[in-house]
């Protein structure tokens, strides 16, 4: 097996990938990862597998939404095939439908080479349900892969049920996961903005866009300080086009001393507003998976999920936090009550994300693709 070689089809190869990457690399050392958006390597992840850029991806927006991902077309660059012959796979992952995905496919007898599916998770816009056309030729695609993997159990019921794929041929296991390692070396002293702030400490961290449903998690603050709960704070690490408007919503409602925002932080800092944090809060509206959570997670922080987000499928209800729908604030006003007044029950829910954590690491992440790819090649 350490011979095989193995390519990764990514459109963009993004922080979140390289701990599996790394560790996959260990097990296949001729594996490489082809790229069409490329940010360099994570920290403590340097030159740790190899890869190619393949030029740039572009987005075209065909159905632009605020409060979803909205229908896009990804064009990839076409010289993926040469690249791919020269290289002379064994067995390709090829994440999601794309252009890539698809041309792995055409050319797969030419190449005869393995196709391996990888599907995030599922969610509405990006599932394409009502969309006659693509789930045809999604179903077509899945039929003629080896296999799918996908981080949640809504992606694989999404690829049986609804492509029909066999029940055999797809593989479910979260292999988009962080290293708690890489994120503990990154944590470094206290910001001085987080030194003398209340606890409990809320953290959200993402894009400042309604996608993210920050706005749901303001109203919530809002209903808090009309109930007299003001002894806590909320951290705001990101940025983005509704940030002004929301910061206004703070000032009308007399948030400002309860919110800090942060602004966009290098992700090698961002591991030390997540120690500094108590709760770490997803209201996202769309998400197909959600590697910020498992950061969280593994950081050991209770968690507060909106239902609509891939990864709330590793919140255990009352054990390491609680899922929610984000367009009812009351609910995450109980639920941060809750938190604000149980400082014990906060910790130890923390302490429950990190030991759930503990059974998806990098190296389980490897070994689970290390499966995938001897099931592709013996099948």
């Amino acid at each position: 097996m350490k011979q095989t070689r193995v390519a990764w089809l990514l459109t963009s190869a993004f922080y979140y990938w390289h701990p599996m990457l790394s560790n996959f690399a260990k097990l296949f050392p001729e594996m490489t990862a082809f790229a069409a958006n490329w940010r360099g390597y994570a920290p403590g992840f340097e030159d740790s597998f190899k890869v190619e850029v393949v030029g740039e991806r572009k987005i075209i927006p065909i159905i632009k939404s605020l409060t979803d991902y909205g229908y896009n077309f990804t064009f990839l660059p076409l010289n993926i095939v040469n690249r791919l012959l020269h290289f002379k796979p064994l067995v390709i992952f090829s994440n999601s439908f794309g252009m890539w995905t698809m041309l792995a496919l055409l050319f797969k007898p030419l190449g005869q080479w393995r196709v391996v599916i990888a599907y995030e998770g599922s969610s509405p816009s990006i599932d394409y349900r009502n969309s006659a056309l693509r789930l045809a030729i999604r179903r077509t695609m899945v039929k003629a892969a080896d296999a799918c993997i996908s981080n949640s159990h809504a992606g694989k019921a999404y690829l049986t049920q609804v492509l029909n794929a066999e029940e055999s041929r797809v593989f479910v296991q979260p292999y988009e996961v962080p290293s708690a390692e890489s994120l503990s070396a990154q944590i470094s002293e206290v910001p001085s903005h987080l030194a003398q702030i209340k606890h409990p400490v809320f953290l959200f961290v993402g894009g400042i866009i309604p996608r993210k449903g920050l706005q749901f998690l303001l109203e919530a603050c809002a209903i808090l300080q009309q109930q007299g709960y003001n002894n806590y704070t909320l951290v705001i690490v990101g940025d983005g086009t509704q940030r002004e408007e929301l910061q206004s919503f703070c000032e009308e409602k007399n948030l400002g001393d309860r919110v800090q925002w942060i602004g966009r932080v290098d992700y090698s800092k961002l591991g030390n507003y997540f120690t500094q944090s108590d709760v770490f809060v997803f209201p996202t509206l769309e998400d197909t998976w959600g590697m910020v959570l498992l950061e969280a997670m593994v950081l050991g922080k209770a968690i507060l999920c909106s239902q609509w987000a891939g990864a709330s499928e590793l919140v255990i209800e009352g054990e390491n936090g609680h899922c929610f729908d984000p367009k009812k604030p009351e609910k995450l006003v109980e639920l941060m009550r809750r938190s604000i007044d149980n400082p014990d029950l906060v910790l130890a829910m923390g302490n429950k994300s990190k030991e759930l954590m503990t059974q998806y690491t990098p190296e389980a992440a490897a070994r689970f693709l290390e499966r995938v790819t001897a099931f592709v090649l013996n099948n």
